[in-house]
């Protein structure tokens, strides 16, 4: 009989104070265009740090990713560095392509896009593996619904299929230059070759 391996990381109550804190900001939100529960995202997002064998630290800003941008901004961060300490902090600033408090106030979408690539070309592993695993769970529900719907999953988004392959298919040049284990790389590619298939 095979020894048992002890799990690569023992999870704290800091991971669970982190789905309590994440579910708080994110109770009244939908997945684009569903109503499916948008925790469902962040969870997943952790779920796929921890199964790439990340820490707690990139599992929690996995969590927490889309807190800041999303609900907030500045303010948000800093209750995240207060609340899950400087390193959780720094991650999410990092996965995030606006911080400002008022959604009318964020730059035209691809001009975020274009920017936060440009910030990814300097980033460290920690940012480079969560935003792999946000762009993992969310290339996969596109390419899944795809499946199903063909080509009206592209009027749910903010930008047409084009700009949005564009914007995967460079976020994943970026991810591959620095490292990013195939645990995730892999399928975020099949992902976006299913995306890519919808005529």
């Amino acid at each position: 009989m095979k020894e048992k391996l002890p799990p690569h990381v023992y999870l704290t109550d800091r991971f669970f104070d982190a789905m309590t804190y994440a579910t708080f900001w994110h109770k009244d939100d939908v997945r684009k265009s569903t109503n499916i529960a948008y925790i469902s995202h962040p969870f997943g997002v952790a779920a796929l740090v921890l199964e790439a064998l990340g820490d707690e630290d990139q599992a929690i800003a996995g969590l927490l990713h889309d807190v800041a941008e999303d609900c907030g901004g500045e303010a948000r961060l800093t209750e995240i560095t207060e609340r899950f300490g400087p390193r959780v902090a720094k991650i999410v600033r990092g996965c995030s392509d606006s911080l400002v408090s008022n959604e009318e106030e964020k730059a035209p979408w691809q001009e975020r896009k274009r920017t936060h690539i440009v910030h990814l070309r300097t980033s460290d592993i920690d940012i480079l593996l969560v935003t792999a695993a946000d762009k993992t769970h969310n290339a996969r529900a596109i390419a899944s619904d795809a499946q199903s719907i063909g080509r009206d999953i592209w009027t749910r988004f903010n930008a047409n299929q084009k700009d949005i392959l564009w914007y995967y298919n460079s976020v994943y040049a970026v991810l591959e230059e620095g490292n990013v284990t195939k645990t995730l790389l892999n399928p975020l590619r099949s992902a976006i070759d299913i995306m890519e298939a919808i005529k």
